[in-house]
C-alpha cells in the first residue's frame, strides 16, 4: 500500500443542497429491514445515499445504526414530481445537505467517502492493529457451512473504527492492511492472505517474529510523534469451545492509568448500549489487566486490546458477521474513545 502512509483526520464542510425537483419519499422499516437492504428495496444504491439517510434519519436509528420496524424513514434525493410528505419533512428537504468528502482507497469503492462528523479528536493519533493477517487466519469458524477466519472481521471493525474515528478529526494508522479488501457488507468475508503491516511489510507467519513486527511498527511510530496525545487500539475475535458465549470485553496494561481509563471507558459505553438496547440482558462483558499478552507488554503507547467475541458460537456470531452489527460495534468502540478523551 505504497499511497497510504497514514490516515489523516479530516476537516471537511456541509453544504446546503436543494433543487426544486428533489423530494423526500417516506417509507416504513419492517421487521428484518436493514439500512442498506431498505434502501435496495426502493430502488436506491445504498452506496449513493447512506451518509445522506444516517443524516436525515439519525434521530429515529437505534445507535445510528439499526432500523426500528414500524418508524417512518426518509431516503434522500428521490426524484418524483409528487410525494406526500409532512411539513416537517418538507422543512428538511429544503435543508438537505450535500455532504463533502475525501476518498481513500483502504475503505475500498463504497466506502471510501469519510464525512466529517466534529473535530473532537482533533490532533489525536490512534494506532489500530487487527489480530493476525497474512499468512495466519487466526481463529476459524464456520458460519453457513462455509469457514470464517478471525483476521478478516477483526479488519472488518478496525477499518469501520478508523473511519469513525477520522469523522471526528483524529489522525489513524492503520497497522495492518489490505489493499483488496476495504469495508465489506458482507455476511461471510472471503478469507486471502495478502495482507501486509504498515506500510508495506510482509508479515512473518512465525508468532513471535509476527508480534515483534508491530511492535516495532507502532513504537517507531509513537517515537515520531512524540508529544502528541496518542492511543493504541488492538482489536481480536477470540475463539473457545462452540457452546461459550461471551461478551465483549477489554484488557490494559496493569501499571498504565491511560490505558486502564481507556479500557474502563469503552467498556463503560458497551455496558451503556446493552441497558440500553437489550433490558433484559445483563452485560457480562470485562476490563482487566492482562500484561502476559505480548502487545499489550511491548507496545509504549496507552493501550486496550478487545476480544470481539467466540468465533465459533452461534450467537456470538451473529454479532461478528452482521455487518450492521459490525458497524454497531465499531461505533461503540469509538463512543467510548471519545469518553475516554474527553471525560476528565
Amino acid at each position: 500500500m505504497k499511497d497510504s502512509i497514514f490516515i489523516s483526520g479530516l476537516f471537511l464542510f456541509l453544504s446546503v443542497f436543494c433543487t426544486a425537483q428533489d423530494s423526500l419519499k417516506t417509507v416504513v422499516a419492517e421487521p428484518g429491514d436493514g439500512i442498506l437492504s431498505l434502501l435496495r428495496k426502493h430502488g436506491v444504491n445504498p452506496y449513493d445515499v447512506y451518509d445522506e439517510f444516517v443524516t436525515l434519519n439519525n434521530h429515529d436509528l437505534r445507535d445510528s445504526v439499526h432500523l426500528i420496524a414500524g418508524k417512518v424513514y426518509v431516503i434522500p434525493h428521490v426524484k418524483l414530481d409528487t410525494v406526500a410528505i409532512v411539513d416537517s419533512l418538507q422543512q428538511q428537504a429544503k435543508e438537505i445537505k450535500k455532504l463533502e468528502s475525501v476518498a481513500y482507497d483502504i475503505f475500498g469503492d463504497k466506502h471510501k467517502n469519510v464525512i466529517s462528523k466534529s473535530e473532537r479528536l482533533k490532533g489525536n493519533i490512534y494506532y489500530l492493529v487487527s489480530g493476525h493477517g497474512g499468512p495466519d487466519p487466526g481463529a476459524m469458524g464456520v458460519y453457513a457451512g462455509k469457514a470464517i477466519a478471525e483476521d478478516e472481521y477483526a479488519y472488518d471493525i478496525t477499518l469501520r473504527l478508523a473511519k469513525e474515528l477520522m469523522a471526528h478529526g483524529a489522525k489513524v494508522y492503520i497497522i495492518i492492511q489490505d489493499e483488496n479488501d476495504g469495508i465489506r457488507d458482507d455476511f461471510v468475508l472471503e478469507i486471502d492472505h495478502d495482507e501486509v503491516a504498515y506500510p508495506d511489510k510482509t508479515i512473518p507467519l512465525n508468532q513471535v517474529a509476527r508480534l515483534k513486527q508491530r511492535v516495532e511498527i507502532v513504537n517507531n511510530l509513537y517515537k515520531s510523534n512524540k508529544g502528541k496525545y496518542q492511543r493504541l487500539i488492538v482489536t481480536h475475535v477470540d475463539s473457545r469451545s462452540e457452546g461459550q458465549n461471551i461478551d465483549v470485553f477489554f484488557y490494559h496494561h496493569e501499571h498504565s492509568k491511560n490505558g486502564k481509563k481507556l479500557a474502563e471507558s469503552i467498556h463503560k459505553t458497551f455496558e451503556a448500549k446493552y441497558k440500553k438496547y437489550q433490558p433484559n440482558r445483563s452485560y457480562a462483558g470485562t476490563f482487566e489487566d492482562r500484561t502476559s499478552l505480548y502487545l499489550v507488554k511491548k507496545t509504549h503507547p496507552a493501550m486496550t486490546f478487545i476480544e470481539i467475541g467466540n468465533i465459533r458460537n452461534a450467537k456470538d456470531q451473529v454479532r461478528i458477521v452482521d455487518p450492521d452489527n459490525r458497524q454497531a460495534l465499531a461505533k461503540w468502540i469509538s463512543e467510548g474513545v471519545l469518553l475516554d478523551f474527553e471525560e476528565k
